[in-house]
């Protein structure tokens, strides 16, 4: 049962990713699409959440994630402070 919440987690931000990007594409606000990329970044840090907990339960898959998650957060940070009019 937790491996759906794992999925649903990750098919949540993905789906998010591509509203802001659609959003993104009609109106052309630079927030969203930092926001699409940072949720794009969350959205494959919980499917190698989703491979380290499940896949792959040997291997240590925390420090790649926590750098995706920081990646995403960054890119957003990124669009907040320099490229929002």
């Amino acid at each position: 049962m937790s491996e759906a919440v794992y999925i649903l987690c990750a098919l949540t931000s993905l789906v998010c990713a591509v509203l802001l990007v659609r959003a993104y594409r009609r109106n052309g606000v630079p927030l969203l699409f930092w926001s699409a990329l940072c949720f794009l970044a969350l959205s494959l840090e919980n499917v190698v959440l989703f491979l380290d907990v499940f896949i792959f339960p040997e291997v240590n898959l925390t420090v790649p994630r926590r750098l995706v998650a920081l990646g995403g957060l960054s890119l957003l940070l990124y669009g907040l402070i320099w490229k929002t009019k």
